[in-house]
C-alpha cells in the first residue's frame, strides 16, 4: 500500500516549520468524575506529535471523545482531561482550543489540542464545506488514528482530500505495514483465529479468510455453530441455528483448497453460565441436551497450540472460550501462550483479544497489536478502509 509517510516528510525536511494537523485517537475511557482510567491511546499518539515538534512544526492535534451531539458542546464531551495528560507526557503545556474550525493560532515549535472534533457540524457525514475549511487549516494532514480509519468523516477523510499534503502518521503506518505483512504477503502457513459469540457478526470475515488462510480456527459461540454444521449436539450452548448452512459452506470452501476448519474434539461444559459453575470436560460427541459449551477442551487446545507453533503467520481476533471465568479460560490461555512462543509473525486485534493478551502478559511476544476494533475487523473482511483509500489516492498525486 503506497502512502506518504509523515516520518519521511520529517526526515527530508518537508515538514520543517509547517502547519501540521494530526488526527489522533484520544478516545479514552473515563470514570464518572471524568478522570481518565486508561491512557494507552494518548501515549500511542505522542510519537507523531514529538516528530512534528522536533522539526519546528506548528502542531494541531484533534480527536473525538465519546458520542457528542454535533453542534451541542457539553462539558462531559471536553478533551480537557486529555490535554492535561498530554501535557504531562510531552513535558510542556498543551492548550485546549475551542471553536477552531475557522482558524487556529499556533506558533512553530508549539502544540495545541483542538476540542472534540465530533462536536463540529457535518463531521460525521463528511460535509464538504467543513472538509474544505479543515484542509485550509494546515500544510500537512497527518492521519494517525487507525481506530477511526474505517469511517469517512471530516477529520479522517474530508481533510485528506483538501489539505496540501495528506500522509500516514507513525501509528497508522505501523498498522498498514502489519496488515500487509499478515494478509497481503503472509509467510505460510497462515492461521487465523476468529472467535466470538456470533457467526452473523463475523460471517463476511470468515468467508473472506476462507479464501486465503491455511487454517481457520473458530472459537466461542462461532465454534458451536460450526459444531452443529459438523453434525454434533451442542446442548443449550449459544449458537446460530439459522447459519449452519453458511458454516458448512465455509468448511467446504476450506476443504476445496486443501485447508481446514478444525472442529473441537473435546469441550468444557457447564449446566449454567456462571463463574462458579462446575466445569466438566467431555468428548465433543458426548454433550448432553442440558449442557452449555463454555470453552474448548484440553485435547483440542493442545492440538491447536501445536498447529500454531508450525504457522508462519497468525491473525487473532477473539478468545475461544469464556476466559473471564477461571474454569473456562484454559483454551484461550493455551492459545495465547502458543502464539507467544511461536516464531510466526502474529497480529491481534479486538477488545476481548486485547484483554486476553493483557491477562496472560504476552504483549511483548505478539508481533503487532492492532489499536482499532472495528477497523481491524473490516480489514479482515477484505474491505478497503476509507482512510487507506484517500491516502493512497493522494500519494499517487
Amino acid at each position: 500500500m503506497n502512502v506518504i509517510r509523515f516520518s519521511d516528510l520529517c526526515a527530508n525536511g518537508s515538514a520543517k516549520g509547517k502547519r501540521v494537523f494530526i488526527r489522533a485517537d484520544l478516545n479514552v475511557p473515563q470514570d464518572d468524575d471524568g478522570q481518565i482510567t486508561e491512557d494507552t491511546r494518548i501515549r500511542a499518539s505522542v510519537p507523531a506529535i514529538r516528530m512534528a515538534l522536533e522539526v519546528g512544526a506548528a502542531v494541531m492535534v484533534t480527536s473525538h471523545l465519546g458520542r457528542p451531539t454535533e453542534g451541542e458542546f457539553k462539558p462531559e464531551d471536553s478533551l480537557a482531561p486529555v490535554a492535561e495528560r498530554l501535557s504531562e507526557l510531552l513535558g510542556r503545556r498543551v492548550p485546549l482550543i475551542s471553536n477552531w474550525v475557522d482558524g487556529v493560532d499556533v506558533e512553530p515549535g508549539h502544540v495545541v489540542l483542538l476540542e472534540n472534533c465530533r462536536v463540529n457540524k457535518g463531521e460525521k457525514k463528511n460535509n464538504d464545506e467543513l472538509a474544505r475549511k479543515l484542509g485550509a487549516l494546515c500544510d500537512i494532514f497527518v492521519h494517525d488514528a487507525f481506530g477511526t480509519s474505517h469511517r469517512a468523516e471530516g477529520t479522517t477523510y474530508g481533510i485528506a482530500q483538501y489539505a496540501p499534503v495528506a500522509c500516514a502518521g507513525p501509528l497508522l503506518a505501523a498498522e498498514i505495514d502489519a496488515i500487509t505483512k499478515a494478509l497481503a504477503n503472509p509467510k505460510r502457513p497462515l492461521a487465523a483465529i476468529v472467535a466470538g459469540s456470533k457467526v452473523s457478526t463475523k460471517l463476511t470475515i470468515l468467508k473472506s479468510l476462507a479464501n486465503n488462510v491455511d487454517q481457520l480456527i473458530v472459537g466461542g459461540g462461532i465454534a458451536n455453530t460450526f459444531m452443529l454444521a459438523a453434525g454434533l449436539n451442542i446442548g443449550k450452548s449459544l449458537a446460530e441455528h439459522d447459519l449452519v448452512n453458511e458454516a458448512k459452506a465455509v468448511i467446504e470452501l476450506m476443504k476445496s483448497r486443501g485447508a481446514e476448519v478444525p472442529i473441537p474434539t473435546d469441550v468444557v461444559t457447564a449446566k449454567t453460565f456462571a463463574a462458579d459453575a462446575v466445569a466438566t470436560v467431555k468428548k465433543a460427541t458426548d454433550v448432553a441436551d442440558d449442557d452449555m459449551i463454555l470453552d474448548i477442551g484440553p485435547e483440542t487446545a493442545a492440538k491447536l497450540a501445536a498447529q500454531l507453533m508450525k504457522a508462519g503467520t497468525i491473525v487473532w481476533n477473539g478468545p475461544v472460550g469464556v476466559f473471564e471465568f477461571a474454569a473456562f479460560e484454559n483454551g484461550t490461555k493455551t492459545i495465547a501462550h502458543a502464539i507467544a512462543e511461536s516464531s510466526a509473525f502474529s497480529i491481534a486485534g479486538g477488545g476481548d483479544t486485547l484483554a486476553a493478551i493483557a491477562k496472560y502478559g504476552i504483549e511483548k511476544q505478539v508481533g503487532y497489536i492492532s489499536t482499532g476494533g472495528g477497523a481491524f475487523l473490516e480489514v479482515l473482511e477484505g474491505k478497503t478502509l476509507p482512510a487507506f483509500e484517500i491516502l493512497t489516492k493522494r500519494a499517487a498525486g
